[in-house]
């Protein structure tokens, strides 16, 4: 078949050689599309929690100065669905939780600034799920920061994530500058839980390793945000000798790499000997100038806390001592409630499409 076009034939859009600087023109569009949309949905959000928040503050203000009882409820969400059947939201049980939102927020300023900003659900999780207003606040800032999909919320809240951050062991404040040696405590946690590795409390370092590696998208979940994985039995070798550093990370906030050691037993201070030499190496070997200073992470079954202050007194390298905790070292009602690995990797890849 010929591929000679009749006179007047119209060529097909995509056959059409766009000018130059069209390429870069429609991916400025797509962009200021993509943001228009976000930016949308957030205003659509805010006035919907803004709104509930007003109804929740008005049924509580005509119950306490009229003595409404309960039962108006009921007939206020017959009422509005009525007049709304295509507006989803007005069921008895949200109009209570709408009450019960406006109570625990009274001022709207808090609302409109920061829990607004969250969508419904994750306002939800964070009611039914914490008691006191300084830790909502803190869940939902962290929320919004770090995007988190209401499951991943309450992951985060079922292992009490915040109330672990920045307990860690360390040297940051004297071996590192401000404001990064701050940034680099709250990096760290303790403990970490492992629950969703399957393995036994008798696991020595190489199979909980192994553990974590095979559940890597779980793992960095657990570390926290900034944490990007280099590798596992990273090779170095020094003076002819061959070395193996257990798990290398870099963190990206930090600029850093961050040298992770296991210990499947209770601290000692000679663990920390063995971590010195590894940040040394990573120091001389890989880290570029453009990097900061090496960080060191030794992660044991249990430890001490006066003795692991004591052995990072004399240490000149930047390290941090944590425990970490398996399934079998939980209480037993946490066990049930956690969620599984699958759960929680399916989640994380709707995170990833755009979808959560």
């Amino acid at each position: 078949m010929s591929s000679a076009r009749k006179k007047g034939e119209e060529i097909p859009v995509a056959l059409i050689q766009p000018p130059e600087g069209y390429t870069d023109w429609l991916a400025e569009l797509k962009t200021r599309i993509h943001n228009a949309q976000q930016r949308a949905t957030l205003t659509v959000n805010r006035e919907l929690v803004l709104l509930y928040w007003q109804i929740g503050r008005d049924i509580l203000a005509r119950q306490a100065e009229q003595g409404w009882g309960a039962k108006v409820i009921e007939r206020l969400a017959h009422d509005l669905r009525g007049a709304f059947p295509d507006m989803k939201g007005f069921s008895r049980a949200n109009l209570m939780y709408m009450r019960a939102f406006a109570e625990a927020w009274p001022d709207s300023a808090i609302v409109q600034q920061a829990v607004g900003q969250l969508p419904w659900g994750h306002n939800l999780v964070l009611l039914t799920r914490l008691k006191q207003p300084e830790q909502r606040l803190d869940y939902a800032r962290a929320a919004i920061e770090y995007g988190w999909s209401r499951n991943v919320l309450n992951i985060h809240i079922e292992t009490g994530l915040l109330e672990r951050t920045g307990k860690a062991v360390t040297n940051f404040n004297e071996r590192l500058p401000a404001p990064g040696s701050d940034l680099a405590r709250q990096s760290l946690k303790d403990p970490y839980l492992f629950d969703f590795l399957d393995v036994g409390k008798e696991a020595d370092e190489r199979e909980i390793e192994s553990a974590l590696v095979n559940h890597i998208t779980r793992f960095l979940l657990e570390l926290g945000a900034g944490f990007a994985f280099v590798g596992r039995q990273v090779h170095l070798e020094v003076g002819g000798d061959d070395f193996f550093i257990d798990l290398l990370f870099y963190h990206l906030k930090l600029r850093s790499y961050v040298v992770i050691e296991l210990k499947s037993g209770k601290f000692k201070p000679e663990h920390l000997g063995q971590l010195g030499f590894y940040i040394t190496a990573v120091d001389r070997q890989v880290k570029s100038e453009q990097d900061g200073p090496t960080i060191g992470l030794l992660l044991c079954k249990s430890k001490n806390r006066v003795i692991a202050e004591y052995a990072l007194g004399d240490k000149s390298q930047p390290i941090g001592i944590a425990e970490f905790k398996l399934l079998e070292d939980l209480p037993e009602p946490m066990q049930t409630s956690l969620p599984s690995i699958e759960q929680i990797e399916q989640e994380l890849e709707g995170i990833c499409d755009g979808q959560a």
